[in-house]
C-alpha cells in the first residue's frame, strides 16, 4: 500500500480502534482526526490572512500575569512565581485592597483566561489595529463545549464605534468561513451561505419568553422557568424577599442579601435554555444591546422606553451565535477607569458572596486607562468553538489533539 494510503488509514481511525482489548483508553492518540488537526491550520492560515489584509498587527502578550480579569463567573489558574527579578514600581503591593493580603499574594500570577488586558495597555500605547491567536485557561470549565485550556482569537481597532465593531465580527466570520470551506473542499454550511443577521437582546428574549428582559422582576423571570419547566438550584431561591425582588428601571440586580439568584441569575438561566439554542441555524447571528448588570468592560448608554416613559441603560456589548453556539463576545470599549473600579468593587462583593476566591483589584489596565485608552472596540472569539461549527463536530473533543484529560 503506497504512502498516501498508509496516511489515509491513519486518518480513518475509528472511536472503537482507540481502545485496546482490556477497555483501556489508549489515551496517547489524539482525541481530534488527523484530517482535522490539518484542517485546524488551515483556519489558522485564513484567520491571519484576514486580518493581514485589514493592516492588523500581530501581537503577542503574556500568558503568565499579574493581571486578571475580575469576573465573577471566571476563575483563572493561578501560579506562584519565585521573584527572580527587582519590581519596576510598587504595583505588586497595591494589587489587593489590604496589605496582608498584597504582600501573601506578592509571588501571584495567573494563567490567562484573556489576553484583553495586555492587549488593550497596547492600545494605549500607540498600537491602532492588533490580533492575537492565544491560548486561554479557565480552571473547572470542562464540557462538551468547554475545556480547560483552549485557543481565543482577540482583536482590537482604534477609533472603531459600536457598530464598526459588530460588522467586523461578522465579516469575519463569513470571509473566513467561506475561504475555510474552500480550501478544505468542506461542503459549506447552511448559515455561512447567508449574511450575519443582527438583533438586539431584548428582541429575541421577548420574542421566545414573552418577557422584556429590562422591565422584568426576578419574580416574573422564576414564574416563566416555573411554567417551562426549566430545572434551577434551590439556592436560586434564596431568601423569598430578596430573590424574588424587582430590579428597578437601572437594569442593575437588586441586592439578594447573601443567597438567592440575581436577575443576571435568572437572564441566563433562561437565555440559555430558551433562547440560545435556535440563534444561528439558518444565518450567523450577533445579538447586541445586553442589560446594563451585564457591561463587563464594555461602554453603557441610556434609553428611553416610550410606552413606560422612563429611562433604562444598556450595555454597547455584543455576541455571535452559530447552530445554537456562542462564538464571541465583544464590547464598545469603556474608558473610564473609575468606572471599571466601581464594577470590579462591586463584582469582588459579589465573588465574596459566592464564596469565591479574591482576586486582584488592581491592574495595570487600570494605569493605561487612567494614561488615556482611545476609543476603539474588541472582540474574542473561541476558536475551537468557530472550527467546530465550521466542520460540523458534535463536540470540542473532535477540534482539539489533547483535551485535559489526556493533556
Amino acid at each position: 500500500m503506497g504512502g498516501a494510503e498508509n496516511e489515509k488509514r491513519k486518518d480513518e481511525t475509528t472511536e472503537m480502534e482507540k481502545w485496546d482489548g482490556g477497555g483501556k483508553a489508549r489515551a496517547w492518540r489524539p482525541t481530534a482526526s488527523l484530517e482535522n488537526l490539518r484542517r485546524r491550520a488551515v483556519l489558522y492560515r485564513t484567520i491571519r490572512n484576514f486580518f493581514d489584509s485589514l493592516g492588523f498587527v500581530e501581537t503577542t502578550t503574556p500568558f503568565l500575569s499579574r493581571d486578571t480579569v475580575v469576573d465573577r463567573f471566571v476563575e483563572p489558574i493561578s501560579v506562584r512565581v519565585p521573584l527572580c527579578w527587582s519590581e519596576k514600581d510598587d504595583f505588586a503591593e497595591r494589587r489587593f485592597r489590604d496589605s496582608e493580603t498584597a504582600r501573601r499574594e506578592a509571588t501571584t500570577f495567573y494563567l490567562q483566561t484573556s489576553p484583553e488586558f495586555a492587549m488593550k495597555r497596547l492600545i494605549a500605547a500607540g498600537m491602532d489595529a492588533i490580533y492575537q491567536l492565544a491560548p486561554a485557561c479557565r480552571r473547572g470549565d470542562r464540557g462538551a463545549w468547554h475545556n480547560v485550556e483552549f485557543a481565543m482569537l482577540e482583536w482590537y481597532r482604534r477609533d472603531d464605534d459600536y457598530r464598526a465593531g459588530r460588522r467586523l465580527l461578522a465579516d469575519l466570520a463569513l470571509n473566513v468561513a467561506n475561504r475555510f470551506f474552500a480550501e478544505t473542499g468542506l461542503e459549506p454550511k447552511r448559515w455561512a451561505e447567508n449574511a450575519v443577521v443582527e438583533r438586539t437582546f431584548a428582541d429575541v428574549f421577548e420574542e421566545k419568553t414573552g418577557i422584556n428582559p429590562y422591565w422584568a422582576t426576578c419574580g416574573d423571570l422564576r414564574d416563566f422557568a416555573d411554567r417551562a419547566k426549566i430545572a434551577y438550584p434551590a439556592s436560586y431561591l434564596g431568601e423569598e424577599s430578596g430573590a424574588l425582588a424587582d430590579n428597578g428601571k437601572d437594569g442593575g440586580n437588586s441586592e439578594t442579601g447573601e443567597t438567592g439568584a440575581t436577575k443576571d441569575d435568572w437572564l441566563d438561566l433562561i437565555f440559555a435554555e430558551v433562547v440560545q439554542p435556535d440563534l444561528g441555524v439558518d444565518a450567523a447571528v450577533v445579538v447586541y444591546d445586553y442589560p446594563a448588570s451585564q457591561s463587563q468592560l464594555a461602554k453603557t448608554r441610556r434609553e428611553f422606553d416610550n410606552e413606560r416613559k422612563e429611562t433604562f441603560d444598556v450595555t454597547e456589548r455584543f455576541e455571535l451565535f452559530v447552530d445554537g453556539i456562542e462564538l464571541a463576545n465583544g464590547y464598545h470599549e469603556l474608558l473610564d477607569a473609575s468606572v471599571l473600579r466601581a464594577r470590579i468593587e462591586a463584582t469582588s462583593d459579589e465573588r465574596r458572596r459566592d464564596g469565591s476566591g479574591e482576586l486582584p483589584r488592581e491592574s495595570r489596565l487600570l494605569q493605561a486607562m487612567e494614561a488615556g485608552l482611545p476609543p476603539c472596540s474588541g472582540c474574542a472569539l473561541g476558536v475551537d468553538r468557530f472550527f467546530a461549527v465550521l466542520i460540523g463536530a458534535k463536540s470540542l473533543d473532535e477540534t482539539l489533539a489533547f483535551p485535559i484529560e489526556i493533556a
